[in-house]
């Protein structure tokens, strides 16, 4: 080989060992901490960046992005000294590479230390009840407490979650069975306010029921009042317009006396002193028309002959007639209607007294 050509392929590698020590490319979201004879220089953006070969290196690649961190679960204890395992969920982000590289010797260790003893400072105030109720406030206190230790080292802290919180297994069961006797208790709750409030239903349609059928049973009596009252003026105004005598009500007295023991109402019948005097009248009344009908005062026809002569002794004697006899029978009559007229109003009398006597609510409900 021309010893010329050995000279020109080794100052050939140099060359690009020094161009490939000069240049480095940062990718996005990255930053490179150099160093130049052990000294912190400068952060190298994304990009193509030149370097002293030799003289600057790369210390740390950092990556810039937001990034979770989930850490183990801790024990905790509680200020009613119940031990409870926490789990944390972790959200930050590097703002200083140079801070995060040169700050803290290993900020995943440091900040998941401080979340454990600000934890343990947060639970030991709250008792479990209120551990498990007040997540927000735990995770804002811890938020707070991680972005003033770690806003030194380069690291803004976004967000800090309780992952879970485990209490131990008595506890479990302790809060399941509070949890079902909640639930029953408000089941009996629910059931209870079910059957009141299907019972007041029931009463209110009860109540409604029984004051329309009131009601229309006091229409259905007033009606039927109005019907008899009605009927009643009726009647009493055909008699007095056909002006009917005092017979004619003594017979119909007598005829409307069975009638009064139909009634469903009626237990016993009571049959007025006045009925002998109201049959007294009638038959007074009947023999009177019979009377009248006969000629009593008529004389007999005399057998014996057309001389005028008069009959034998053995003859049947004459009647002669009488014309005090009509005068008689007519004032009968008259004391006799009278009579039936009083027993008839009498008779009414009873015959209302006793209906209100047997049956007070019709009375007061064809009153009103």
């Amino acid at each position: 080989m021309d010893p010329v050509v050995i000279p020109i392929l080794v100052a050939a590698i140099v060359v690009v060992f020094l161009v490939a020590a000069t240049v480095r490319i940062v990718p996005q979201a990255r930053r490179y901490n150099i160093e130049r004879f052990g000294r912190y220089r400068r952060t190298l953006q994304p990009g193509l960046n030149f370097v002293l070969p030799v003289a600057d290196r790369v210390n740390t690649k950092l990556d810039v992005r937001e990034q979770v961190y989930s850490s183990d679960p801790k024990p905790v204890i509680t200020e009613d000294n119940l031990v409870v395992n926490i789990d944390t969920v972790l959200y930050y982000q590097i703002t200083d590479p140079r801070a995060a590289a040169y700050e803290v010797a290993d900020y995943l260790q440091a900040i998941d230390q401080l979340t454990v003893t600000t934890l343990r400072n947060v639970i030991g105030s709250m008792d479990l009840e209120g551990t498990l109720t007040s997540r927000e406030e735990i995770n804002a206190r811890l938020r707070a407490v991680l972005d003033d230790a770690t806003g030194k080292w380069g690291i803004r802290v976004n967000r800090v979650e309780i992952k879970a919180i485990d209490p131990p297994n008595t506890i479990k069961e302790a809060m399941e069975k509070q949890m079902r006797a909640e639930r029953d208790k408000r089941a009996a709750i629910l059931h209870a306010e079910g059957e009141r409030q299907a019972k007041i239903l029931t009463a209110e349609g009860t109540k409604q029921k029984d004051i329309l059928e009131a009601q229309g049973t006091q229409q259905a009596m007033i009606l039927r009042a109005d019907g008899e009252s009605k009927a009643v003026e009726l009647v009493f105004q055909s008699v007095h317009r056909n002006n009917a005598d005092a017979k004619v009500l003594a017979y119909k007295y007598l005829e409307t006396l069975p009638h009064l023991a139909q009634s469903d109402n009626n237990t016993f019948w009571v049959i007025p002193g006045e009925l002998t005097e109201a049959v007294r009248t009638v038959t007074s009344a009947f023999g009177d028309r019979s009377a009248m009908g006969s000629p009593v005062s008529a004389e007999r026809e005399d057998p014996a002959d057309g001389d005028g002569t008069p009959p034998d002794e053995g003859g049947a004697p004459e009647i002669e007639a009488d014309p005090t006899l009509a005068l008689d029978a007519a004032a009968a009559a008259d004391e006799a209607a009278k009579q039936a007229a009083v027993a008839v109003s009498d008779a009414k009398a009873e015959a209302e007294a006793a209906g209100e006597a047997q049956m007070p609510g019709r009375g007061r409900t064809s009153g009103s």
